[in-house]
């Protein structure tokens, strides 16, 4: 990771709502779902939280890293409709060698509609997917 990143550094990132967003369209194979209100989904409100953070860090990283949600700890607080733009906030807390730390408030037009915390890890892209296609290549064709 390349220097100068610290905490108390702060970003914003912002989108569009859409209904490819809200809970029906989560898994369009829930049945349950279908029924739900459509309004912005809780994990495509931690995806925009992630994304947001990833966007922050993006100039930090070294040739060949890329950073990895590996926790999050958040509250959905107010639905959001499709078409209204959510602002997501992020602010560096703690940087403990490859890992961080990131305070995030979600807001749309009119509230803020979530909070918490998300952690990051910076890891070397190329090593990662090795792993990963090493796990993948021991399912069965079945699991695939």
């Amino acid at each position: 990771m390349k220097p100068g990143l610290a905490p108390g550094h702060r970003g914003t990132f912002s989108r569009v709502m859409t209904q490819a967003d809200t809970v029906p369209a989560l898994f369009p194979d829930a049945t349950h779902l279908q029924g739900m209100p459509g309004v912005l989904a809780t994990a495509k409100m931690i995806g925009l939280m992630e994304w947001a953070c990833v966007e922050h860090l993006l100039p930090y990283y070294d040739e060949g890293e890329v950073s990895l949600g590996i926790h999050v700890d958040v509250n959905h607080i107010a639905a959001t409709p499709p078409g209204m733009k959510v602002t997501v906030e992020t602010e560096v807390e703690e940087i403990d060698g490859r890992f961080i730390w990131f305070r995030v408030r979600a807001r749309d037009e009119h509230d803020v509609i979530g909070e918490g915390r998300h952690r990051r890890a910076i890891v070397a892209q190329e090593k990662f997917e090795a792993k990963a296609a090493a796990k993948a290549a021991g399912l069965t064709e079945e699991a695939l």
